[in-house]
């Protein structure tokens, strides 16, 4: 039985007197921890930058607040322990396939080929996802409602030239190349349209290609994503980069060894050919885009020995890809490792030079007042076999795994539980609330 406890009418005058004070201290004790997240002890990789070192970093209002040595723990709501682990800005994987639908027929256009980003993106770092081409003029609003308003993940897009998109036999037609109504959507869109696509054209001529730049002429001079497709013969790279694309354009699946294409790389000789390296110094961008059976190390490898690694490193992720040799974003960074690209080059490739491609200087880097987008990696040591769509496989050391995905200030993805509490304190969410409700109105 729990016994009656009574106070006299003074204990209770002197506790109601002091209750507001006790209230106060405690809120006071709150505001005092400053920031939302702070990620504490790890190597810090910020190549836009220049940062490659220990050092912490506070997050606040889904911002970062400050990169710095020695942040006081006590001003933080939760603390990340990223020791002996790599802390970079957000992975950008500028060549994805998330228009996805239940149309059988559609192929990556609103179809049953292509995968919503969520699911694939946080678990390996990826904060910004660009899909390459899956929507055209006519379906890009369709997968703005579907997709793109409804992800965490930061989706952005490059339109296809066609305006049906990725809708199989559809990216033929060349009388669906309206390079007019093309600038329309993606002016009336700029804040996510980043350029326009060509892809999986099969023809021996010049239009695709020839219509998306007259596009882009009228829409301020985005740039132009190329996947060369296929003809027979093939079409001159050569002619390509020199003749069509201007500085600034970006040829994907630059890695790629197929019928009907031409490579950068020369059989015989095992060399980079002399005009590829003539586009790169003329301000053309070289781009992964691994996809299912668009990258070749006997490509990938004569290339790195020269010294000429990608611009960019990007998926090309699509049902078809991501359970076969390519599997994700991570995993095409470690080939590179393989490769001999240095970790900070690579971080480079998956960060600020994607950014920067498509003119998104404000991604890709852990500049104070931007988006707290943020990558916490392992590379984690032990024996690991990466084979491409051939089955040519390197033994590799080394791996990149994902311990912890931050998007704009939120902890979206924590592997093995670093961040102390694991949940963020009632009075974090009910401040994000307020963020999130005052830049909506």
């Amino acid at each position: 039985m729990i016994p009656e406890i009574k106070f006299s009418n003074l204990v209770m005058r002197k506790i109601l007197l002091l209750l507001p004070f006790f209230l106060c201290f405690g809120q006071w004790n709150l505001m005092a921890q400053t920031y939302a997240i702070i990620i504490k002890g790890g190597h810090v990789i910020d190549p836009l930058n220049n940062i490659d070192k220990v050092t912490d970093i506070a997050i606040s209002d889904g911002k970062i607040m400050l990169v710095a040595e020695n942040i006081d723990l006590e001003k933080g709501l939760q603390v990340v322990d990223a020791k002996g682990l790599y802390v970079t800005p957000g992975l950008i994987d500028i060549h994805s396939h998330n228009f996805w639908g239940t149309e059988p027929d559609h192929a990556y256009e609103n179809g049953n080929l292509a995968l919503p980003p969520d699911g694939f993106t946080f678990r390996n770092g990826v904060t910004t996802v660009v899909d390459a081409g899956s929507s055209g003029w006519r379906t890009f609003p369709t997968f703005k409602a579907q997709t793109i308003d409804q992800s965490q993940t930061r989706v952005l897009a490059f339109l296809n030239i066609v305006g049906e998109g990725m809708r199989g036999s559809y990216e033929q037609n060349t009388m669906d190349m309206d390079p007019h109504m093309a600038a329309v959507i993606a002016k009336r869109y700029k804040d996510l349209i980043v350029g326009y696509k060509v892809a999986h054209f099969e023809g021996h001529e010049w239009t695709p290609v020839d219509h998306a730049v007259e596009a882009s002429k009228q829409a301020d001079g985005i740039p132009l994503m190329i996947d060369f497709g296929g003809s027979n013969p093939p079409l001159s790279i050569e002619e390509l980069f020199l003749k069509h694309l201007r500085p600034g354009d970006i040829f994907t699946h630059c890695f790629g060894q197929l019928g009907g294409r031409e490579y950068i790389v020369d059989l015989l000789t095992q060399k980079v050919k002399p005009f590829v390296w003539e586009a790169r110094k003329r301000g053309i961008y070289f781009d992964v885009g691994y996809g299912g059976i668009s990258f070749a190390y006997s490509q990938a490898i004569p290339a790195a020995k020269e010294g000429f690694f990608p611009n960019s490193i990007s998926t090309d992720i699509h049902v078809g890809s991501m359970n076969n040799a390519m599997k994700d974003m991570l995993t095409i960074m470690s080939k590179f490792l393989a490769m001999g690209m240095d970790l900070k080059s690579v971080i480079r490739a998956s960060t600020a030079n994607p950014a920067k491609e498509i003119n998104r200087p404000e991604l890709g880097n852990l500049t104070v007042g931007t988006d707290a987008d943020v990558a916490i990696l392992n590379l984690r040591e032990g024996k690991f076999g990466l084979f491409d769509y051939t089955g040519y496989k390197l033994a590799a050391s080394k791996k990149l795994e994902c311990e912890m995905t931050i998007r704009a200030g939120k902890i979206v993805y924590d592997l093995n539980g670093i961040a102390n509490p694991v949940y963020p304190p009632k009075v974090v969410i009910e401040r994000n609330q307020r963020a999130q409700k005052s830049q909506t109105h």
